[in-house]
């Protein structure tokens, strides 16, 4: 008798989406099992990157984060396909992968132009490679599902890094009920797919606490307020050093009660530090604020 489970979106100052989806995860797989193929192997092993992706409206807006995406798509290899793990799908109790053929554009917001619920990115999905998801993280049972899609964490920073969505994208869902090192160890997991060609992105914001943005700020190098800018610089500073160990136990780093006052949009950076060898330096490729406070850093590996 399967179980079930709810898979769902932040509930913190956002729209929720709630949906079921079954834990008899053989079913789903076995319809895939005819296409499952070796994956072929790659000419080099892909980066694993972090995007810190800020305001939907970055997806129709031209300023100097949305041009540093699309130039860095250029300069990345080409990957046989993305696994995102955003921000905005969060599950209780379970984690769960995407194995659709043909994932949805997910408009998860409200109150922008319509302009942006028009937009759709029409990627194909990975069945294959999310079935060896399944298999390749240890930490946990990851269930297949297809009751999710690319939500705004994924498509809105890929429509300026691939935008010819030409490139396979499936997701895996942050469980909501697990503390930071279980996020760090699943990214550690994960670090097998890099070698198949995969492209492991994490998609949030180092620093994120709507409640405590300053909405109209021009966008700049620094933040607008002092805990914003310290919690950053400390991540930084971490980073540089390839202290993990602090940046998985952040709230001691300063600023963090303020700058990190939920999560969810932190986990995703640490799927993609996990992912990263320990050997493999982080490169910035870019930083600075939105909206004061909210932190754009964008950092690959490898």
């Amino acid at each position: 008798m399967p179980l079930t489970t709810t898979l769902a979106t932040p509930e913190s100052g956002r729209r929720g989406f709630l949906m079921g989806t079954a834990l008899g995860a053989t079913a789903v797989l076995a319809s895939l099992a005819c296409s499952v193929q070796a994956a072929g192997s790659p000419t080099r092993r892909m980066p694993a990157i972090f995007i810190g992706h800020g305001s939907p409206m970055n997806a129709i807006t031209d300023n100097a984060f949305t041009r540093r995406l699309a130039a860095w798509g250029r300069e990345l290899p080409r990957p046989s396909a993305i696994l995102s793990v955003s921000a905005h799908w969060l599950s209780r109790g379970a984690t769960g992968v995407g194995v659709q053929e043909r994932p949805k554009t997910i408009h998860d917001f409200g109150g922008f132009p319509q302009a942006l619920f028009d937009v759709e990115y029409p990627a194909p999905g990975h069945p294959a490679f999310a079935r060896e998801t399944v298999g390749a993280v240890k930490q946990t049972p990851v269930i297949a599902t297809d009751q999710w899609g690319l939500d705004h964490g994924t498509w809105t920073v890929l429509k300026h890094l691939y935008p010819k969505a030409d490139i396979p994208v499936f997701q895996l869902s942050i469980d909501y009920d697990k503390p930071a090192a279980f996020h760090y160890a699943v990214g550690r997991d994960l670090a097998a797919l890099r070698d198949k060609g995969v492209l492991v992105m994490g998609s949030g914001n180092v620093v994120h606490n709507l409640r405590a943005t300053d909405r109209g700020t021009p966008d700049g190098a620094r933040a607008s307020r002092p805990w914003a800018q310290s919690f950053d610089d400390a991540v930084k500073s971490a980073l540089a050093g390839r202290d993990d160990r602090a940046l998985v136990d952040y709230a001691k780093l300063e600023g963090a009660s303020t700058a990190v006052a939920t999560p969810d949009h932190y986990y995703p950076f640490l799927y993609a530090l996990g992912a990263a060898g320990s050997s493999e330096r982080a490169k910035t490729v870019y930083e600075g604020f939105q909206s004061g406070t909210l932190s754009m850093r964008c950092l690959q590996f490898g």
